[in-house]
């Protein structure tokens, strides 16, 4: 007797790929919003300047996105299409290129605030001491499945598409980096040979950018990337896609593994 609903639930089990492939090609059937359009247009102007295939393929990851995360709004703001889209379209650039269809696949909410948000934790000092820290906030990743971000800033950042800030796009590629474990700053690679490269050629970065911060030197890369390896990820990432021909320019070898985890060049857009 218990064989039998055994048997169902593991042919349950095996099918859930099937069952989400259906559905998601369900969703991307479904004509885009023409209002969710007029969105993108207007609130995230490098949706103009991708190549067709890629805004339709952008148009196509925000559907998914939008039909799989939960938005709440927190200390009083109000959630409606106007940030859903913004905020998904920026999340989407960072999987434009990735063959799995753009999932975050541990991101179950987005919370969104009315401005930057207060975060009370426990510091750690020398000796264990233990000290209260408040912090006021633009966003944050948590890898309990949510993202937190101000949407003033969520707004300003894709209006400004090259100035090298972007707060989406910093928080979720901590998601990225999150799929695997503790941010690190080495999101999933498929390979060992690949990790290896990516490590060195992280490294190598990592160390150039604080030499040059130690000599006051300019450059790309915000000085914040310096403060432990998985802000270095989140904020070559927002250069990445922000200021890419400098980023190359700069750092060719760098900007060579972004291009190659991205799937994208975005010099060319």
């Amino acid at each position: 007797m218990i064989l039998l609903p055994a048997l169902a639930l593991v042919s349950w089990w095996l099918s859930e790929p099937w069952r989400l492939r259906r559905r998601r090609a369900r969703i991307v059937r479904t004509p885009f919003p023409p209002a969710w359009r007029a969105i993108l247009r207007r609130r995230v102007p490098v949706y103009r300047r991708l190549p067709v295939v890629l805004q339709r393929r952008l148009r196509e990851r925000v559907q998914l996105f939008l039909a799989d995360k939960a938005f709440i709004g927190c200390d009083g703001q109000a959630v409606d299409d106007e940030q859903r889209v913004t905020i998904a379209a920026q999340a989407c650039l960072l999987r434009l290129g990735q063959a799995d269809g753009g999932r975050f696949p541990g991101l179950h909410q987005v919370l969104v605030y009315p401005g930057p948000f207060v975060v009370d934790r426990v510091a750690h000092g020398v000796g264990g001491v233990q000290q209260d820290q408040r912090r006021v906030l633009l966003g944050e990743s948590w890898s309990q499945g949510q993202v937190i971000l101000s949407w003033p800033d969520a707004r300003d950042g894709a209006a400004l598409p090259d100035d090298g800030h972007n707060v989406v796009l910093h928080e979720f590629a901590h998601q990225l980096d999150q799929e695997n474990g503790a941010a690190n700053g080495a999101p999933p690679l498929g390979s060992r040979q690949r990790h290896a490269r990516w490590a060195g050629v992280m490294q190598a970065a990592y160390a150039a950018l604080q030499a040059r911060l130690a000599a006051g030197q300019p450059g790309v890369i915000d000085a914040y990337g310096a403060t432990d390896p998985a802000e270095f990820f989140a904020v070559v990432t927002e250069a990445f896609f922000e200021r890419p021909a400098a980023l190359a320019d700069e750092q060719p070898a760098l900007y060579a593994v972004l291009s190659g985890y991205h799937g994208l060049d975005p010099r060319a857009w």
